[in-house]
């Protein structure tokens, strides 16, 4: 029976473009291999580089730009947060059938730029017992770690507890642990229609 559940939060709430960072560094004229670049990501992601140092990294490949450049890039994975799905979470909260967890790879840019550009961003957030941000507690999926964390801070059995994610990796790990698990596919799938697409888990 499920009592808790976890939500990613990228493309399980917020859309994104994944593709388009990578096209709008390509525009500016990196270069970089990517192997190179996803260090510098990872470590901002678990928040062990600031956001100064992030984008002064970044102007190492790319000289001849400025830092709003930089940023802009970054931040044009993010795209809209459909009403619908506040309204779906705020009622789950209300219903108080479950507890419900937020657990997400982010950084300080794209959070910052979802505080100015979603107004009901604290509304969504107070929808959760708890919110966890990778770069905010220093682990990100799909380490086993991350997950562990979770349970542990939460005292939450497995069997109990389905994470939801748009990333097989991350379903995967959590599967492992003995999560149950929805990998959400976007743009087939939609959180607020959990209940009917997943109801053989409730």
């Amino acid at each position: 029976m499920i009592k808790n559940i976890i939500f990613d939060f990228g493309d399980i709430f917020i859309d994104l473009d994944k593709p388009a960072t990578a096209n709008e560094f390509q525009k500016l004229g990196l270069k970089t291999p990517i192997e190179e670049t996803s260090i510098i990501d990872q470590a901002f992601e678990v928040g062990n580089i600031s956001i100064e140092n992030f984008i002064q990294q970044y102007q190492t490949f790319l000289p001849n730009t400025t830092e709003q450049q930089i940023i802009n890039a970054w931040n044009s994975i993010i795209k809209e947060f459909p009403i619908k799905r506040l309204d779906f979470i705020k009622q789950l909260q209300i219903d108080n059938n479950y507890r419900l967890f937020l657990l997400s790879n982010t950084n300080d840019l794209h959070i910052e730029y979802i505080k100015k550009h979603v107004t009901f961003y604290n509304d969504f957030k107070n929808c959760f017992e708890q919110f966890y941000l990778s770069q905010q507690i220093g682990l990100r999926k799909p380490n086993a770690d991350i997950y562990q964390f979770v349970l542990d801070m939460n005292k939450l059995k497995p069997s109990e507890t389905l994470f939801i994610d748009d990333t097989k990796a991350n379903t995967d790990t959590a599967a492992k642990l003995g999560l149950k698990t929805w990998n959400l596919i976007p743009g087939k799938d939609d959180v607020t229609e959990l209940f009917n697409l997943k109801e053989d888990l409730f």
